[in-house]
Order: C-alpha cells, then sequence, then structure tokens
C-alpha cells in the first residue's frame, strides 16, 4: 500500500480532490517525516508547523470547484526567498533573527493556489555557492548519499523532495541553484525563461542571471509548480513569454514536441576540465532515447567556451553585494566575503562593458546554436561531491575555483536567459543518480517541457528512491492505502 508521500503531487492532489486525504493529514504526515529526517539531510532552516496547519485546514474549507490541481499539497520556500512573518535567513547567520514584512510573489502564488509550505529550506549564504553548507542549519546532504551534497543554492529544497518530505518546492537558480541539486538528488529542476517566473515585489533583476522555478520528482509535477508560479506579475524588468494553451501541465501530459533536431556536446564551457565518464554515459543515453523517439541528434560545438569565464566572474562579485549591516559583515562566511571584496572593486565602467561584451557573445551563441530546438550536456562535470569538499582546503579562492570546475555548464543558460532542465538519466557504478541538462530556446519552454516529459516516459530513473524513503514508519491515512491515477 502507497504511503501518502509516494505519491506524486498531483496525485496528492487528486487523492484530496477525492477525499481519500485531507490537506491536514497530508501536513501531518509530512512533518513527521520532516521532525524524524529534516535534520540529517539538512532540508530546512526553519519548520513552520502551526502555519502549515492553519493554511491546510484553509485549504480543506475551500470548495471542490475552485481548487486547482496542487491544491493542499505541502511544500516549502527556499530561504533565499522573503515569506512575510516566517524567518528567513538567506543562508546566513547575519541574517539569523531577520522576519520580512511581505511575500515574495511566487510565495504569494503558491498560497494563493492551495499549496501549503512547511517552513524555509537551507540555501547557501547569500545564495553565493553551489553547496549548502552555512551556519544557519546542517548541512544539506543528498538523501542518496548522506556524505555527500545536496549541492546549492537550492539544495535544501532537493533533499526535502528526494528525501520525501516534501513532494515539490519552490526554488531558485541564478547559475545553476536548481539544476545543480536535481542533478546530485535525482531530480528534475527547472530554470525557467528569463521573465517567466516574476523576481520580485523587491529586487533590481540581477542583471536577469536568477529566477524562481521549481523542483520535483516529476516532470508533471514541476509543470504544475511552473503553471502556479508563471502568473504575469505587473511592473516585472523583462517581458514574460507567452504561456502555452492549457498551461504546461497540459503540455507535459501530452509529451509531444514533435520532431526536434537536437544539439549534443559535452566539452565544458566555463572551465577546461575533464568530465566524468558517469556524467558522460548519461548524455550518452539521454541522446539514444532521445533518437529512439524520432528525434535528430547532432554533434555541436558548445556555444560558449572557457573564454566567457571572466566576465560571468565579474557579475558573480557584484551580486554577492547584497545588503548586509556593516556591523554584520564579520559573521559572513570567507567565501562570501571574498566574493563581495572583489564585486567592491568592479567599477561602473567595468560592469557596463562586462554586460555590453556578454550581451555580444549571447548573441554569437544564439546565431551559432540557431538551427537546433535543444541542446543536450551534461549537468555537471563529476556525478557527486562529498560534504565539506569545497571548503576542504580552508581557503576561499580554491573553493570558488573548484565550483566552477564542478559545474562548467549551467551557469551560461542563465546568462542567455534559455530554459533549461536537469534531468535524472544516469546513475554512477554506485547507483547514486546523474543528471543531465536539456536546454531550449527563449521563451520555448513548452517545447522544453515536452521533451523532458516525453524522455521521462521512456526512462526508468523516476521511480527510484534513496533507502531514507523508507526511513520512516508511518500507517496509511485512512487505514486503505491511498493512491490513484491524476485526473
Amino acid at each position: 500500500m502507497a504511503e501518502p508521500h509516494d505519491l506524486t503531487a498531483l496525485q496528492q492532489a487528486a487523492a484530496v480532490a477525492r477525499g481519500e486525504l485531507s490537506s491536514v493529514e497530508l501536513v501531518t504526515h509530512h512533518l513527521t517525516r520532516v521532525a524524524a529526517l529534516g535534520d540529517a539531510v539538512g532540508a530546512f532552516v526553519t519548520v513552520t508547523p502551526e502555519r502549515a496547519f492553519a493554511a491546510a485546514r484553509a485549504a480543506d474549507a475551500v470548495p471542490a470547484g475552485r481548487r486547482g490541481p496542487l491544491h493542499g499539497v505541502p511544500t516549502a520556500i527556499k530561504d533565499l526567498t522573503l515569506t512575510a512573518g516566517v524567518r528567513t535567513t538567506f543562508g546566513s547567520a547575519a541574517f539569523v533573527d531577520f522576519v520580512p514584512p511581505l511575500d515574495a510573489d511566487v510565495v504569494r502564488l503558491m498560497a494563493a493556489a492551495g499549496m501549503v509550505s512547511l517552513g524555509k529550506t537551507t540555501t547557501s549564504e547569500l545564495g553565493c555557492s553551489l553547496y549548502s553548507e552555512g551556519l544557519v542549519a546542517p548541512p544539506a546532504r543528498n538523501p542518496w548519499d548522506l556524505a555527500c551534497t545536496a549541492g546549492g543554492s537550492s539544495g535544501g529544497a532537493a533533499a526535502a523532495v528526494a528525501a520525501g518530505l516534501v513532494p515539490v518546492a519552490q526554488g531558485s537558480d541564478g547559475g545553476g541553484s536548481l539544476r545543480i541539486p536535481a542533478a546530485l538528488c535525482g531530480l528534475v529542476g527547472y530554470k525557467p525563461s528569463r521573465g517567466l517566473v516574476s523576481g520580485g515585489p523587491v529586487g533590481f533583476g540581477a542583471f536577469g542571471l536568477p529566477t524562481n522555478g521549481p523542483i520535483g520528482r516529476s516532470v508533471a509535477d514541476v509543470a504544475a509548480l511552473l503553471d502556479v508560479m508563471a502568473e504575469p506579475v505587473s511592473g516585472e524588468p523583462y517581458l514574460p513569454p507567452p504561456r502555452p494553451d492549457g498551461g504546461y501541465l497540459a503540455v507535459a501530459r501530452r509529451a509531444d514536441p514533435g520532431r526536434l533536431r537536437i544539439g549534443r556536446f559535452t566539452a565544458p564551457m566555463l572551465a577546461e576540465e575533464p568530465v566524468h565518464p558517469d556524467c558522460l554515459a548519461a548524455v550518452d543515453r539521454a541522446a539514444g532515447l532521445l533518437t529512439a523517439a524520432g528525434h535528430q541528434v547532432v554533434a555541436v560545438d558548445p556555444p560558449f567556451g572557457p573564454a566567457v569565464w571572466p566576465l560571468f566572474e565579474t557579475l558573480w562579485y557584484v551580486l554577492a553585494l547584497a545588503p548586509v549591516p556593516a556591523e554584520r559583515e564579520a559573521q559572513l562566511l570567507p567565501l562570501t566575503r571574498l566574493l563581495r571584496s572583489r564585486g567592491a572593486a568592479v567599477g561602473a565602467g567595468v560592469l557596463i562593458a562586462t554586460l555590453g561584451e556578454l550581451q555580444a557573445r549571447v548573441r554569437l551563441a544564439a546565431r551559432r546554436t540557431a538551427g537546433y530546438d535543444l541542446l543536450l550536456c551534461p549537468t555537471l562535470a563529476a556525478p557527486q561531491a562529498p560534504v565539506g569538499w569545497f571548503t576542504a582546503d580552508g581557503d576561499p579562492v580554491a573553493d570558488f575555483d573548484r565550483q566552477r570546475r564542478f559545474s562548467p555548464f549551467c551557469a551560461v543558460f542563465n546568462v542567455t536567459g534559455e530554459p533549461s532542465v536537469s534531468l535524472p538519466i544516469g546513475r554512477t557504478a554506485t547507483d547514486l543518480p546523474v543528471g543531465v541538462l536539456l536546454t531550449g530556446r527563449y521563451g520555448d519552454d513548452a517545447r522544453l517541457i515536452a521533451t523532458a516529459a516525453q524522455l521521462e516516459h521512456s526512462s526508468d530513473e523516476w521511480d527510484r528512491h534513496p533507502a531514507v524513503w523508507r526511513g520512516v514508519t508511518s500507517a496509511n491515512v485512512n487505514g486503505s492505502g491511498v493512491g490513484g491515477s491524476t485526473p
């Protein structure tokens, strides 16, 4: 018999709609798992059970005709994301007692859709690193191997979903921060096209690099959460691409992208770094499945090369300059202080020149890849990394360079603004997940999601769970099991 957490997010909502479960029962079940496993996998900074039960009771009181596809489903919000009345530390001891007075737009939209947040998930300090190991919470660990990192900066979100603490979660991606944890933890991590999801109501847009997005266990769940997030919001700095008829969930369910021409490459774009054989094998497997589905997969040169790294590096330094009270600067981690010191040294003229040069390179890359509907490459240069590996030398310069070499693929698609998704296609010799990256044309999220769903249907990687999945004993709700197909 299935436990509630065995169900996808859409199946959980369907069980609520049929009266097999209530949102309160779902929240109770998942909070039991959070209490048992949350610290072990480093998923949460702050858990909010009282707010969750109040929201679940309100969700259960909504008439059936006003419920959406994810109504009543537990979720979680990344600790970088403003949440009114809930401690939001941005992963930093410098903000350990900060409580925002307002919600980010994505938080408001998820609540309006009847989703129930259980709390704030672990992140890297100010979102500055691709691992989530700070001072305000236990490190985010990979539920498949607790000695390994769950990645970052949405590491806690990935740990929570992979361990069955929530079925889907909100994250954000400024240089791979959803796709990296997804690849490590065997999940679907989706970075939408620039402008599709609001980054408001505060902030300056951060040169268009970061965006909010979903992480989940299936393409359909991720598409459903994207539908919730991708509501147009007035005043955003980037014009949102048009949504497909019926929304992204309908696209995922059809899983019919048409016959595509897909460019495949494996050479890293931000570093001269050998790619691990397991990552190459995952790309080979994905290419084979795509070819079998009728697509043409063609070897191409990468759209960028390592020469673009100094330009991205300059932006990353400047983006680390989030406002921090002067008296709390000393509480920041060494890596954050390094990035901020370098960012402070970047003059306005250098920044403008960097942005201009990057835009010129984006134009050239777009013209080189114009004949391809999608691009396929590894998500990472290595399949996993131990907790503490990036900081092992005690040298933040070495730390930052290790991150570049570990993840030389994802960040360029933050620069281009193109939609990009990591999918769990491969596995290591020790049965740990390995992700591949599919990237679409700007604004063509529908085709990317349809292809991801098609690839999911032809692969057997989506039904796997880590050992901790069964690490908590809990009775089936109503004594008879839950499940069934999604309506």
